[in-house]
């Protein structure tokens, strides 16, 4: 079984009394220094960027993807061009929300959905945050809730949305912050969005890109990873499993999936906790039960998802999962796996 540990920190629990008074104090703290500098972002934002609704110019001089699999000859090359590039080539938009900075960002998506800090902030324009792992209905919920749109403008979103090619509900609406006026309407709100996405991830998917891995798939499979994984490095590492898995028409088995079949449901959350039943499920969708490829993403990656589904880490493993702490493990066979969830948990 190979693992990759993450050290816990040393830890002393503080007396009772101490922590009555301090938690409470601690949060409020945190919860008024994210509202401020949200406000602040938004001013800063309105006001340097009044006209244009996306950061980096159509005409920016990118470099390509690289790209380390080879879906033909059914190989992985181990390099480090995707580790450089997200350094040195992009801003990475992953939300993990288990870092502080994750949770502030979280907080900032939170406080976005309430009029007051948007009109405090600018009272012509708006804040629209969308966060990595999203499915395109719950954005749209979120963009409807603070532009006022009727159900009508939201299905008009979601159906221009989709028509852009390659032509899918998910996959397209790239993660970050967007600076819009108040009154901005669904049309012109998907004009922007595909903008967005065309200056971050096409400019960079060229056509010596789309010959390997086509652009479809490889957000198909980062929105797989967005959903399952914790951070870049394991990004890497699940994507290399799913490669693994595809290369032996073995079915990808991800529970990810099975969320986003369930969430559909009007009475279920947008990412409902899996449970074993729910790998009978009847959907496309349903990676338990249909091979290969879901028909299109799950939702709407990170950037850092799109390397890692074009640049997974070479390893024999085929089955994985993340303890309650975060530890990654995966095995090469099932036995090995099984024994692996009853040593973590006890009971698997």
């Amino acid at each position: 079984m190979v693992q990759k540990t993450k050290p816990p920190l040393p830890y002393t629990k503080p007396p009772l009394a101490r922590r009555v008074v301090v938690w409470p104090l601690t949060v409020v703290a945190i919860l008024v220094f994210t509202a401020l500098i949200f406000l602040l972002q938004v001013k800063i934002l309105s006001i340097s960027e009044p006209a244009r609704t996306h950061t980096q110019s159509d005409a920016a001089i990118t470099t390509p993807f690289p790209v380390s699999v080879n879906p033909k000859t059914k190989t992985i090359t181990d390099s480090t061009a995707a580790e450089s590039y997200i350094t040195d080539q992009v801003a990475s938009n992953h939300s993990n929300f288990k870092t502080a900075g994750g949770f502030i960002a979280l907080i900032q998506a939170k406080l976005a959905q309430f009029s007051l800090y948007q009109h405090l902030a600018t009272p012509v324009s708006r804040t629209l945050i969308v966060n990595s792992g999203e499915r395109s209905e719950q954005i749209t919920e979120n963009f409807a809730g603070i532009l006022g749109w009727t159900g009508a403008e939201q299905a008009e979103f979601i159906k221009r949305m989709s028509e852009e090619t390659p032509t899918s509900t998910n996959g397209k609406i790239y993660p970050g912050k967007y600076t819009v006026d108040k009154e901005t309407t669904p049309e012109e709100m998907a004009r922007i969005i595909a903008d967005r996405f065309n200056a971050e991830v096409r400019t960079r998917y060229t056509g010596d890109v789309e010959a390997v891995v086509p652009l479809r798939d490889a957000l198909i499979i980062a929105s797989l990873l967005e959903r399952e994984a914790y951070d870049f490095e394991d990004m890497r590492y699940i994507s290399g499993i799913i490669w693994n898995r595809l290369f032996i028409d073995m079915r990808l088995q991800i529970d990810a999936t099975l969320q986003y079949v369930r969430g559909a449901n009007k009475n279920e959350p947008w990412w409902p906790v899996p449970v074993p039943a729910d790998k009978y499920l009847k959907s496309p969708f349903n990676t338990y039960q249909n091979a290969g490829l879901p028909p299109e993403p799950i939702a709407n990656p990170s950037i850092d998802a799109i390397i890692a589904a074009l640049n997974p880490r070479e390893t024999d493993c085929l089955f994985y999962f993340h303890a309650n702490d975060g530890t990654f493990y995966c095995s090469v066979t099932y036995e090995e796996h099984v024994a692996g969830l009853r040593k973590v948990f006890g009971t698997k």
